[in-house]
């Protein structure tokens, strides 16, 4: 008798356990094994963003511990482990100097915080990002030591992105001092109009959340003492203090393992197809790690989407990825806002609406609609914009 073939998944964020469920679904019968460089929880990433203020613990916001995740799936995981090398001539994954062989191979690396300017090695473990439970729970205790420390608990973040705007209004209704550093004038500079930007700008003044915006970092240092002050330098001159800075300056997809493969891979991803196939056979990839014919969405709808795909295809089935125009859903409570941006050029945007209630029509030089923003009370008409938007994969 044949032994079962061997499914190998390198990642165990949402991409790789929503993989791994979807195909259990399917295949009960194939070895699945799973490798992971944290601990292997399950936990859904959008809620770390939302927990502070919540009080919750990274153990109360594990929904499964990796030990029931085994017992759930009938997988085999490694936890805290790093591959260093793919043959995919061999169907060979080596983590140092264990080999694994494999029949098909997933990477669902994910994206790794970017580091764009210089940080002293004084202030490593108190200049932090959060990317995944292992780091919410390494910034809670950080943020918990301080304060016990007789610290005001103040935490400057830098970059005013999704993240570093959701971890502000987060963080702020926590009751701690929130400092947002930012090059942008308005933050989610990327997501919305200036006008709309403007808006969430005031309605963060409002709770409390100190803005400087339109300051470009020049380095983060800290003082001699072990309780001294976590110091961002301004290339104005300017600096502002924390017990501990939040770096939020973006996302680049995990691509290095890939490329060493020799897979066909860039600053947007590993490349794939839109049944999530790699330029090298019996290898896929799927989540922020991966680009769909250039499109790479970092968001909740379009991984659950590709998890589904990508199972079918592992199992004989040949489907292919068609993305709608799923909006993103921002976690500011100071400012509700949806935003779907548009993937091509504005002609200009329609702005309508009054006070916090505002509706933004991105439009091409056909007065198409390509995109749109909404705030406050306005964003119920999401479901009626997404049927008009075009697709997110054309």
């Amino acid at each position: 008798m044949r032994d079962p073939r061997t499914l190998v998944i390198i990642g165990t964020g949402m991409a790789g356990i929503g993989l791994a469920r979807a195909l259990r679904a399917r295949d009960k019968d194939s070895r699945l094994i799973l490798v992971s460089q944290d601990s292997g929880h399950d936990y859904a990433k959008p809620l770390l963003s939302t927990a502070f203020a919540k009080g919750m613990s990274a153990r109360a916001l594990a929904r499964q511990t990796s030990v029931a995740l085994v017992d759930e799936l009938d997988a085999e995981l490694r936890t805290h482990q790093r591959v260093t090398s793919i043959d995919t001539h061999a169907r060979q994954v080596w983590l140092g100097e264990e080999c694994l062989a494999y029949d098909e191979l997933v990477l669902a690396l994910g994206a790794a915080p970017r580091r764009p300017f210089p940080i002293d090695d004084s202030v490593g473990s108190r200049v932090m990002s959060i990317n995944d439970l292992d780091d919410y729970a390494a910034f809670s205790a950080t943020l918990t030591a301080a304060r016990e420390a007789g610290e005001s608990g103040r935490v400057v973040i830098v970059g005013a992105g999704l993240v570093g705007c959701e971890y502000a209004n987060d963080l702020k209704a926590a009751g701690h001092e929130v400092t947002l550093v930012a090059a942008e004038d308005t933050p989610l500079d990327g997501l919305l109009p200036q006008a709309l930007g403007r808006r969430l700008g005031k309605a963060f003044d409002a709770i409390g959340v100190r803005r400087l915006q339109g300051e470009m970092v020049e380095t983060i240092t800290a003082g001699k003492a072990t309780q001294a002050p976590v110091s961002v330098v301004l290339q104005s001159g300017h600096a502002v203090e924390g017990s501990l800075v939040l770096l939020a300056t973006g996302l680049a997809p995990r691509i290095k393992l890939a490329q060493g493969a020799g897979l066909s891979a860039g600053g947007d991803g590993i490349r794939v197809d839109r049944h999530l196939a790699t330029s090298r056979p019996h290898v896929w990839a799927l989540g922020d790690c991966a680009s769909v014919e250039g499109v790479n969405a970092m968001y909740v709808q379009p991984l659950q989407a590709a998890a589904r795909v990508l199972a079918a295809n592992l199992c004989g089935e040949a489907v292919e990825l068609d993305w709608k125009a799923w909006p993103v859903l921002v976690k500011t409570p100071a400012l509700p806002i949806v935003a779907y941006p548009p993937r091509t050029a504005v002609a200009r945007w329609d702005i309508t609406g009054e006070g916090d209630d505002l509706d933004a029509r991105a439009l091409d030089a056909n007065e198409r609609l390509i995109g749109y923003a909404l705030t406050g009370a306005s964003v119920r008409r999401k479901v009626e914009l997404a049927r008009q938007a075009p697709p997110l994969l054309g």
